[in-house]
């Protein structure tokens, strides 16, 4: 299958979870993929070795997206390794829930500085790259539309993902470039093992609340991230997809 053939793609957060799945469903349609990592580089590369081991291309490249120079170099390493840009995922992500009376500045000013900031800053550095039919693919989460207590700065973060969509859909439109917001809801993720939910009262109560009877995989969101990546989906732009096997 080749529906990306000939295409450049980069993932911002690939090295684990849904970004690594997404790498590599890029890749197994044919994209080179440019697979950044913020600290884990065994992970990133682990993900690179199986693309290429399948036939595929990809690279590691390491990176904030949260710094300006660093998501400015993330993409100009993108474009001199393989020539153009062609898809960008902003997949890098973080989270920590807290009710309100645990809210800190540290707190607020973490998730925002990746999961909005970096995003918009590599997304600026990315854009001057971008040419007709390139897709920007913003990875949100279905919390920006239920709202789960203890999750005010996570779900802000993600409330903005939605709104930036709508922008930079609007923005970017002109240059036919598409903006579309993918949010999944509960997966089963080593971040969602690590933080306790795989197996808790949370996901017990988010298995019971989705319509197709489980918590989503990795491999669930990278399905869809591909037909948004592709021509097939070349008449949607500036909208929120929910990923929630019918949660919402």
């Amino acid at each position: 299958m080749s529906k990306l053939k000939g295409k450049v793609a980069l993932v911002t957060g690939a090295s684990k979870g849904i970004g690594a799945a997404i790498a590599k469903s890029l890749a197994a349609e044919g994209a080179s993929v440019v697979v950044n990592y913020a600290s884990s580089k065994a992970g990133a590369e682990a993900v690179v070795a199986e693309i290429e081991k399948a036939g595929g291309k990809a690279i590691a490249v390491g990176g904030s997206v949260a710094k300006a120079a660093e998501a400015q170099a993330l993409v100009d390493t993108a474009v001199k390794h393989f020539g153009r840009l062609d898809i960008l995922v902003n997949n890098s992500g973080v989270y920590e829930f807290a009710p309100l009376e645990e809210i800190t500045e540290e707190h607020f000013n973490k998730q925002f500085n990746v999961n909005v900031l970096g995003l918009l800053l590599t997304t600026k550095a990315a854009a001057k790259h971008l040419g007709e039919g390139a897709s920007i693919i913003n990875i949100g989460s279905l919390v920006s539309r239920i709202t789960p207590p203890g999750s005010a700065v996570y779900t802000a973060t993600k409330g903005a993902v939605d709104a930036i969509t709508g922008v930079l859909s609007l923005e970017l439109g002109p240059r036919k470039i598409r903006v579309n917001a993918l949010n999944p809801g509960m997966v089963e993720t080593e971040g969602t093992h690590t933080a306790g939910f795989i197996g808790s009262d949370f996901h017990t109560h988010a298995t019971a609340q989705t319509p197709l009877g489980r918590i989503g995989q990795p491999n669930d969101i990278a399905s869809i991230a591909v037909f948004l990546a592709s021509d097939d989906s070349y008449w949607l732009s500036g909208q929120q997809l929910y990923a929630s096997g019918g949660m919402r």
